[in-house]
């Protein structure tokens, strides 16, 4: 009896895992005229098909089995991802009031806490849907570009922040210094100035602390342990990890925030707004809006996704700019020849200057293309079925447009994996635009901060090169290899600033 028993037992166990294994193939078989991809295993999906530290080279080269659309299983979730330009083009122009929309990432459900509503980060800028999302778009757009952005005003603020950023370069009198911190804070106080009114000292505390907690906390948000958690989040709750350490630095970056909103509170004259918290607050004030988005929970949020989102990327691209110039000295000359010839030395450059300096705006372009900072643009999620290149993807499917595949698309770049300004000028030496730089995505969800990216870019940049001669340490050669965050940024390094001495 007792051998029959286990028997029983064994039989019982054995055919309970073939169930299981039988359910899990199932579940993981693609639907019918699905995008193709790898076979995905039972529980993990493809995970393994993967390089988390380098998912986008990986989905690049996927494509080439697989065509410019193909599908992961990212645990327990379908994810299609879109390769070229014709192909995001008719996904994010063409059909992008489908794919308007963000899917819900679990960090973010769990790393950022309730202020009182009902959905946590997702009635900020960049992760909201919707009704919510065209209005916080909309008034950020407006607000932005009353205080200045695109407009001369705002030139000012960039030229003067670089005075105030030009001083710290000199102090360090040519010797090695590494200048990740001193970048980030000058670019970040261009956005403290149209969101809080005012740019911070350099040696300010509070400041310091913000800015510091953003590095840290888009560095761990873009690391492998952040893409596990997002594909397993039940199962990653339970795993130790720096994953674990989110919330607590943006929450810590949440309360230094709402103390500037507090400030602006007990001094605010709603006929004189001084920058976007002041006209929120007035926005908030409206009577008779019937579910207004607009609330103190949802500044909050904005504010974050301002503050974090122009600070982070043009401060990453700065950097690698430095990096190319050191290693690349002749282009660094050739650009500061034209600079010497259109602006001289007895006035600071302008964004009317651009046309005039070719040579320098195609390495600018060059630098974005090929540090390639968001290599996977933000993903989106079908709000219905849609069809893309005659694949049916069904409404709910996370959907990732594989930026890396457009800007080193060896069919438009003469030398992708090169860095060539050349890629941006006609045989006459004339700037050319390019219809696969995308480095701000396409469509209605692409970057908010275009325009006062562009400005930063090009003001700090020519700047840079009017006034100073970037080189590497003696003995010391650049690393191109990048750190993989929310962008890929230049691994640490040291560099030497002289001070140019142009007759």
């Amino acid at each position: 009896t007792q051998k029959l028993l286990i028997s029983l037992h064994s039989s019982l166990l054995i055919f309970t895992l073939v169930f299981l294994v039988i359910a899990a193939c199932l579940r993981n078989r693609r639907p019918r005229n699905f995008p193709p991809g790898p076979l995905a295993l039972p529980l993990v999906g493809n995970v393994f098909s993967l390089d988390l530290r380098n998912a986008h080279r990986a989905m690049t080269e996927l494509a080439e089995t697989y065509g410019k659309v193909y599908s992961l299983k990212l645990g327990s979730t379908w994810t299609v991802v879109l390769n070229g330009l014709s192909t995001m083009q008719e996904a994010l122009l063409n059909k992008g009031d489908i794919l308007n929309d963000r899917p819900v990432i679990p960090l973010h459900v769990d790393a950022l806490p309730d202020f009182g509503k009902d959905t946590k980060f997702y009635h900020c800028i960049i992760f909201t849907n919707g009704h919510s999302w065209k209005e916080q778009r909309r008034f950020a757009l407006f607000t932005l570009k009353y205080f200045g952005v695109g407009k001369r005003s705002l030139e000012s603020s960039i030229l003067n922040e670089f005075i105030y950023l030009s001083k710290e370069f000199a102090n360090e009198k040519g010797k090695p210094f590494n200048p990740h911190y001193i970048i980030n804070k000058a670019v970040s106080n261009i956005i403290c100035s149209l969101v809080f009114g005012q740019r911070f000292d350099y040696c300010d505390e509070k400041f310091l602390k913000m800015t510091h907690l953003l590095d840290k906390g888009t560095q761990i948000e873009g690391s492998i342990w952040t893409q596990l958690y997002n594909a397993f989040p039940m199962l990653m709750k339970h795993f130790p990890g720096p994953h674990h350490t989110v919330r607590k630095t943006y929450s810590e970056i949440l309360k230094l925030l709402k103390t500037e909103i507090d400030q602006h509170k007990k001094d605010l004259d709603p006929s004189e707004p001084r920058d976007f918290i002041d006209c929120y607050l007035n926005e908030i004030q409206k009577d008779g809006v019937v579910d207004s988005v607009f609330h103190e929970e949802n500044l909050v949020m904005c504010v974050f996704d301002l503050f974090g989102a122009g600070t982070e990327t043009t401060s990453t691209t700065l950097r690698w700019a430095l990096l190319y110039m050191a290693k690349y000295t002749e282009i660094q000359e050739k650009v500061q020849a034209e600079i010497d010839r259109v602006i001289g030395q007895s006035r600071q450059p302008s964004m009317e200057d651009r046309p005039k300096l070719p040579y320098t705006d195609a390495v600018i372009h060059e630098l974005q293309r090929i540090s390639n900072i968001v290599p996977l643009s933000l993903p989106h999620v079908t709000k219905r079925e849609v069809q893309l290149e005659g694949y049916k993807i069904p409404k709910g499917v996370t959907v990732i447009p594989n930026l890396t595949s457009v800007l080193f698309d060896k069919s438009t770049w003469e030398t992708p994996y090169t860095f060539n300004p050349g890629h941006f000028l006609n045989k006459e030496g004339k700037f050319v635009k390019q219809a696969a730089f995308i480095p701000f995505s396409l469509g209605k969800r692409a970057c908010l901060g275009e325009n006062l990216a562009r400005m930063e870019l090009f003001l700090f940049f020519t700047s840079f090169m009017q006034r100073f001669t970037f080189s590497m340490p003696p003995g010391m050669e650049p690393v191109f290899k990048p750190q993989v965050g929310v962008t890929l940024k230049p691994s640490e390094y040291e560099i030497c600033i002289t001070q140019r001495e142009v007759c």
